[in-house]
């Protein structure tokens, strides 16, 4: 059994039209997500940076011992998944930039791609990414 780590990043969202809305519930269902309410919002997730389960464990232990940045990827083998958000993007920047030195080629090649997509998610505090482990 082979186990990854997928990161998936938010590419896009749209309202679930499978029952055509009445015009006259259409300005609700703006104001709704005008003010943050979901209803029958998808997220659409792609998959950007795939690991291989024990790479993903030697990277992340590149991170400082007991800072936040690494309690917070930790949480995958802890739980199975987490979510990186815009609440998150200054601390995991910081760690993932000062790691670079002490990481091997394949390692520094991922935080350069994390950096990236903290970096879009610093641009777009809608984007987020769930990381999940997976077992094949």
């Amino acid at each position: 059994m082979s186990e990854t780590v997928v990161f998936s990043q938010l590419s896009r969202k749209f309202i679930d039209e499978n029952d055509a809305t009445p015009a006259e519930a259409q300005q609700v269902v703006y104001y709704s997500l005008a003010i943050g309410h979901h209803l029958g919002v998808i997220d659409c997730l792609e998959a950007a940076l795939t690991c291989p389960w024990e790479d993903y464990l030697a990277w992340i232990a590149t991170l400082e011992e007991g800072s936040e940045a690494r309690r917070k990827m930790e949480g995958v083998p802890k739980y199975g998944e987490i979510v990186i958000d815009f609440n998150h993007v200054q601390m995991l920047a910081r760690a993932f930039d000062s790691a670079l030195a002490a990481q091997n080629p394949q390692q520094q090649a991922w935080s350069k791609l994390m950096l990236s997509m903290l970096h879009d998610i610093h641009q777009e505090s809608a984007i987020y990414l769930m990381v999940r482990r997976h077992r094949d």
